[in-house]
């Protein structure tokens, strides 16, 4: 995978952000009033706003929603694939939208990661033993799988598209310690303690101050997919993420939208080509504001 691509696009996409804030924010918060709709609705269709926002908006990008009904066959956790035509290189994304808390950054399905940990033992501290857990075939996806984390607060009614940056956790990490079912770890004390509602064990990768960065959850024949792969915390690993939006950006329900969608669903292909028409009239408009 070209890890710089996706660093350039990153980049591409921050700048975008800054100048024309206006773009990210109204194709925001058409997504998550998608959640008036459905609590689930606004996940599927952020693939393909978001792939729809890159061809529009991105000059010298392209985007291409990968779609359903290649899910079982893809290789990688990507829902859209992001092609640079300057350099016809491309990429896969995953896309995520999460409330700020715990966020899933792989599912882990071969179920590799955490047994592999179970091997190194429960408290490993020797920076040689973790560089090499990160560089082994184990952790082989660790950064090769682009999560794009469309993160929002849904009292305050504000989004963030934050990026997890593996190679600060890398550079970071301090110590690995596993944690026990009941069990849970102490910053303050540094250390395992005595806890309540773990059902499975994971293990806490913590950097030098005693801060949580991410966690590897259970990866056992009997667990589902909340119970298993990579996991970190929003609120709690705050500066091990990169935000694609400069921080927190407001967003508002566009009620318009749902009733546009309550009339296409009852209105023929030739009504839709219409409107299609119009909407791209309106989008151009939008790119010279």
């Amino acid at each position: 995978m070209n890890m710089s691509a996706y660093e350039d696009f990153k980049n591409r996409f921050k700048l975008l952000a800054g100048k024309n804030q206006h773009l990210v924010v109204n194709t925001l918060s058409n997504i998550f009033t998608m959640r008036l709709i459905g609590n689930k609705t606004h996940g599927d269709l952020a693939e393909i706003g978001i792939a729809e926002f890159i061809n529009q908006f991105m000059y010298d990008f392209k985007s291409i929603h990968v779609g359903k009904d290649r899910f079982r066959a893809k290789e990688h956790e990507e829902d859209i694939v992001i092609i640079n035509e300057i350099t016809n290189t491309e990429f896969p994304v995953s896309l995520k939208a999460y409330g700020d808390g715990p966020l899933q950054l792989s599912t882990d399905s071969d179920q590799k990661m955490f047994p592999f940990l179970e091997k190194q033992g429960k408290n490993i501290i020797d920076k040689d033993k973790i560089r090499e857990i990160f560089s082994s075939k184990e952790f082989s996806e660790f950064n090769a799988i682009n999560v794009m984390p469309l993160i929002y607060d849904e009292k305050k009614q504000r989004c963030n598209i934050m990026i997890f940056d593996h190679v600060k956790v890398i550079r970071n990490t301090d110590r690995i310690v596993y944690v026990g079912k009941s069990q849970r770890f102490d910053s303050e004390k540094r250390r395992v303690v005595s806890g309540k509602g773990r059902s499975h064990p994971i293990f806490i990768f913590i950097d030098k101050d005693g801060k949580y960065i991410c966690e590897v959850r259970y990866g056992g024949a009997s667990a589902n997919a909340l119970q298993r792969g990579l996991w970190t915390h929003t609120k709690n690993a705050v500066s091990y993420f990169d935000s694609l939006t400069n921080g927190w950006v407001d967003y508002s329900h566009n009620h318009t939208l749902v009733k546009l969608f309550s009339l296409a669903l009852n209105s023929s292909e030739q009504g839709h080509a219409m409107a299609n028409e119009i909407l791209q009239k309106d989008i151009d408009r939008l790119k010279t504001l």
